[in-house]
């Protein structure tokens, strides 16, 4: 015979009142302590971490960002997070509207009048520098956007590797370019005196940077005040390289052989294995885009998880140490398409999936600050930090569950990640590595409180369009 349980859960600032059949004999909601949860901060993991994308396109006001991210580094710190990637600080073509993804002067950070502002959109060099210091105060490194694959804002031009024809290509201290350096001109772009254009290049045709040029490759890495040491004087620790399919990988591993600091290359592509392929040429860790479409697959198209359960379908699968999970950013956030990016309402859901695996796991701004996500993504945080450890087992996936288990090692008890994206709540009869044990849902979205038996086998529970994450309690 079955009973129906009634469960209330609070979820996402939410509260859902569950329906859940369960057998008479089985495990019943007990008069738990007030916390049955273990302190998860005596499993720290030093060579954990969460990477906080520090901005979303067109943030407001205009002019002040770097003062309202101030505001955010403690609160940041004490969540967790060991790195906040900053937008790319140089002066844009579009100066205070810009988003910093139309370079003309990589070095004025704010100080010099061009572009109709002095401000950069984020702020001034001195309020860059001054968040920069607060953040590494509190432990938390900084990662400049790096956008060297075209430029915008210079002044006409005749170029003769086009027949003549006039292009923005003229970068000096008149046009574009008040700091002086890395003056540029048409040589310095496609077409030149070396070659037409970079294999991969598919935008900004006629301001595309020509890395062959030993010139450009002097003042954006090699030079003692090139633009990547300019930026390290800053305080910058590292760098995401933006759209990488329109240069040389090999440029990567330049910039990096000769700045160093941790790096992160933006190749928009869903294909596993051409992510793992650049990171092979570049030796740089890749944003693991192919794990982002598989959960918007599954979770938002297909309203199915099995291919979660697939071999090789992420770039976190190929190449864990080199995959920087996400599960939304500035570029998907603002994209009409619903194809190219995951829904509100399975966001936690995604982001549950995101911090129980594997992979350097990246938060959005917009997400993280959203209140009605914010206190779920802190205890996701703290549970990647500490019991998302060990061999990943995946125990089931199918259209509606997704069961995966984490070994954990020495001391440290691993976990059991349960999605299930039913209408229904569900249960599943499971093996774990916990012997007598009472286990706890560290999600706090279901108020079961199980015990394994002799031989560490449990019944686990997951409300419907939810997850819940299993580990030892107390």
């Amino acid at each position: 015979m079955k009973t129906i349980k009634k469960v209330i859960l609070l979820f996402g600032g939410f509260t859902l009142l569950l329906s859940s059949c369960v057998e008479d004999d089985s495990v019943a909601l007990p008069a738990a302590p007030e916390n049955p949860k273990l302190d998860l901060t005596q499993y720290t993991r030093a060579d954990a971490g969460v990477m906080m994308q520090g901005f979303y396109w067109d943030v407001e006001p205009r002019g002040e960002w770097y003062n309202v991210l101030n505001t955010k580094v403690a609160d940041w710190a004490n969540s967790g997070i060991n790195r906040v990637w900053l937008p790319a600080p140089g002066k844009g073509a579009s100066g205070g509207f810009s988003m910093g993804y139309d370079p003309s002067d990589y070095f004025d950070v704010g100080e010099f009048d061009q572009q109709g502002t002095i401000k950069t959109r984020f702020g001034s060099r001195a309020e860059l520098e001054n968040l920069i210091q607060n953040f590494h105060a509190n432990n938390i490194e900084v990662i400049a956007d790096i956008v060297m694959g075209h430029n915008s804002g210079g002044g006409l031009q005749a170029n003769p590797f086009r027949g003549g024809e006039e292009v923005y290509s003229l970068f000096d201290e008149n046009n574009g370019n008040a700091s002086g350096k890395f003056n540029r001109n048409f040589n310095h772009f496609h077409p030149n005196e070396i070659h037409n254009a970079d294999p991969q290049a598919l935008f900004f045709a006629e301001t595309d940077l020509c890395h062959d040029q030993p010139y450009v490759q002097d003042w954006l890495w090699e030079r003692d005040d090139s633009v990547g040491e300019f930026y390290k004087s800053l305080g910058f620790d590292g760098w995401r390289f933006d759209y990488v399919k329109s240069f040389d990988p090999k440029w990567v591993k330049a910039w990096n052989d000769k700045i160093g600091g941790f790096s992160v290359g933006e190749n928009f592509d869903g294909n596993e294995q051409v992510l793992k392929d650049w990171v092979d040429a570049s030796g740089s860790p890749a944003f693991d885009f192919a794990m982002f479409y598989r959960l918007d697959e599954t979770l938002d198209r297909a309203k199915d998880l099995s291919a979660l359960g697939n071999e090789g379908n992420m770039l976190r699968k190929l190449d864990p140490a080199n995959a920087v999970t996400f599960v939304a950013n500035h570029d998907t956030e603002k994209d009409e398409n619903p194809d190219n990016r995951i829904s509100y309402a399975n966001k936690l859901l995604a982001y549950a999936y995101m911090l129980t695996h594997d992979g350097y796991p990246t938060i959005f701004y917009s997400d993280y600050e959203n209140e009605a996500f914010k206190p779920q993504l802190k205890k996701l945080i703290q549970i990647y930090n500490s019991i998302a450890t060990g061999a990943i087992e995946i125990i089931e996936a199918n259209e509606n569950e997704y069961i995966m288990k984490r070994a954990g090692n020495g001391d440290n008890p691993g976990l059991i990640l349960y999605m299930n994206i039913s209408d229904k709540a569900t249960q599943y009869d499971i093996s774990t590595n916990w012997v007598n044990a009472k286990i706890v849902d560290y999600a706090d979205n279901s108020r079961f409180t199980p015990t394994t038996d002799a031989n560490g086998n449990v019944t686990i529970y997951a409300p419907g369009k939810s997850y819940t994450i299993w580990s030892l309690g107390k």
